[in-house]
């Protein structure tokens, strides 16, 4: 196992996550199909990347919990020695005001989103400058970088604004190490979550007509952790379809 290249995808039981997951396996990633509490989603994406990655494991942990998520890090590392790709995907979705937020609500929210890629970068980075190599893909969300006010979204938002300045500055600090760390914004993605509302309402307020696919994203971090984008970091992609342009 020795030249194989290691990689974590938070959240990846199914959804956005069970997609990335795929790719990274079609590409020989071995994969570490991180879950929280849904088992059975998890061996179902374990299935799915075996048969290219048959190494692949998956690890229960609950990222938005720092010992958790150093457990996830060190069982990683245990079993294979190398972590070469990050991709802090996990992160729980609230709409509501703030005004009608609770304070567990916004721990959840905050913690699940923002400290939860925290803990996982922080943990994963002493291996990779000791690798002096390594790329971080953290998940952010439709245009989050220019955001304005959001008024039933604003936990969420003001998580997922943080994941900007955390991708841009560890961008900063570890590029001398050989480390990448890029931002993906997705746009409406067509998941398990997705309802027949949404997929009647939803496509006409894109420019491309559709809702994108786990695949989209998926594509566009197969990219990024390639060589063909090695002098890309600190950069936000917005996979939206022409959404909000």
């Amino acid at each position: 196992m020795a030249d194989e290249k290691i990689a974590i995808v938070t959240g990846s039981a199914k959804g956005i996550g069970r997609g990335i997951a795929k790719r990274l396996a079609a590409d020989n990633y071995t994969v570490i199909v991180n879950y929280q509490n849904d088992a059975n989603a998890a061996q179902e994406t374990l299935s799915l990347v075996q048969g290219r990655a048959p190494h692949s494991k998956t690890i229960q942990a609950d990222v938005s919990q720092p010992d958790q998520a150093k457990r996830l890090i060190d069982e990683t590392l245990s079993t294979f020695g190398r972590i070469d790709v990050l991709v802090n995907n996990v992160g729980p979705f609230l709409v509501k005001s703030l005004f009608d937020t609770e304070i567990d609500e916004w721990r959840r929210v905050i913690d699940g989103n923002l400290s939860s890629a925290f803990y996982c970068i922080k943990y994963v980075l002493p291996t990779m400058r000791a690798q002096k190599s390594g790329h971080i893909i953290n998940l952010g969300s439709l245009n989050v970088e220019t955001t304005r006010g959001a008024p039933t979204t604003g936990a969420y938002t003001a998580a997922k604004a943080g994941i900007v300045v955390l991708t841009k500055s560890v961008a900063r600090s570890e590029a001398r190490y050989g480390i990448r760390c890029n931002l993906i914004n997705p746009g409406f993605i067509e998941t398990y979550a997705t309802s027949d509302a949404d997929r009647r309402e939803l496509p006409s307020l894109v420019p491309l007509g559709r809702l994108g696919t786990p695949d989209d994203i998926a594509e566009m971090i197969a990219f990024l952790v390639s060589e063909k984008a090695s002098y890309i970091t600190g950069s936000i992609m917005n996979v939206h379809g022409g959404l909000w342009v």
